[in-house]
């Protein structure tokens, strides 16, 4: 038997070869959605594209040639949506989370940040019992207090676990809009809300911003001490086939990126000094030993 074969028209050969001659064949794109939230991206003013996940998103933009990057302004809610529909997007820094996991896939930990704090105004420190380690849940059970967070923010497992248990609309303002913590921060500051949540590193950038930076403090979280599940966060895009396969090309760039100095000074660049020492101890004990 004489196998015959199969050959393109030379008309087709030509045209494909015409529009798309060597090495111009069409990339897979990534939409990188990006909060209008400072320190993590920073959109305007004299700090502009040097947000910590700025630069960290520029990292792995300039390490993924096969793929055309574009930037989308997008709060939360709109990553669900566009995960839930299955676009082509992806997000740098997300808690990993149950609900997350429906509908999008999780790269290994991208971030490590200090853990998710209460941020208060220093004047009523008095009112938190002077303590500066303290019980969420005993603060959300007591209904004292009004907390303000962002609709559909995650600030780790636990973190979340015990304001849906425990918040309700007394204890908890819940706020969608733009530049998040700046307008939560401003309700703190006016005394519409007693504390918002939040990472120390926003919380003190915006108060240095505004200058009013001697006016806040921070308070611990006993929940967050359970683990480190509060300072890892993750790329996350759409969960499909695409999504699977940019995980994966994602992940082979931050196993090779993490423990560079580069990497590591985005997030450095924001921690006050004396924060340092004890952020590279757990950055090399935790974050760099996670690899799958």
């Amino acid at each position: 038997m004489v196998c015959k074969k199969h050959s393109l028209p030379l008309t087709l050969i030509f045209l494909v070869t015409f529009l798309f001659p060597a090495g111009a064949w069409p990339k897979d794109s990534i939409d990188w959605m990006e909060a209008d939230a400072p320190p993590f991206f920073i959109h305007e003013g004299i700090f502009k594209g040097e947000g910590y996940e700025d630069l960290i998103t520029d990292i792995l933009i300039n390490n993924l040639p096969e793929y055309e990057h574009s930037h989308i302004n997008a709060n939360i809610s709109r990553h669900y949506q566009q995960w839930k529909q299955g676009e082509k997007a992806c997000g740098l820094a997300m808690f990993k989370t149950p609900e997350r996991m429906e509908f999008a896939y999780f790269s290994i930990p991208s971030v490590f940040t200090l853990p998710t704090v209460l941020i208060i105004n220093k004047e009523k420190f008095n009112t938190f019992g002077r303590m500066k380690t303290l019980s969420l849940t005993d603060i959300l059970k007591s209904n004292k207090y009004v907390v303000g967070r962002s609709k559909n923010r995650s600030y780790g497992v636990e973190f979340d676990k015990t304001l849906n248990e425990y918040g309700n609309d007394q204890n908890i303002f819940t706020y969608e809009g733009p530049e998040l913590t700046l307008n939560l921060l401003k309700m703190l500051l006016a005394g519409r809300i007693n504390a918002l949540c939040g990472l120390p590193e926003e919380a003190m950038y915006l108060a240095e911003k505004m200058g009013v930076r001697d006016q806040l403090m921070t308070l611990n979280i006993e929940e967050n001490l359970v683990n480190h599940d509060a300072s890892l966060t993750y790329v996350a895009c759409s969960k499909n086939e695409w999504g699977e396969k940019t995980i994966g090309a994602i992940n082979k760039v931050l196993r090779k990126q993490r423990p560079t100095e580069k990497y590591r000074s985005a997030y450095e660049r924001w921690l006050d000094p004396s924060s340092l020492e004890g952020y590279r101890k757990l950055y090399k004990e935790i974050f760099l030993t996670i690899t799958e």
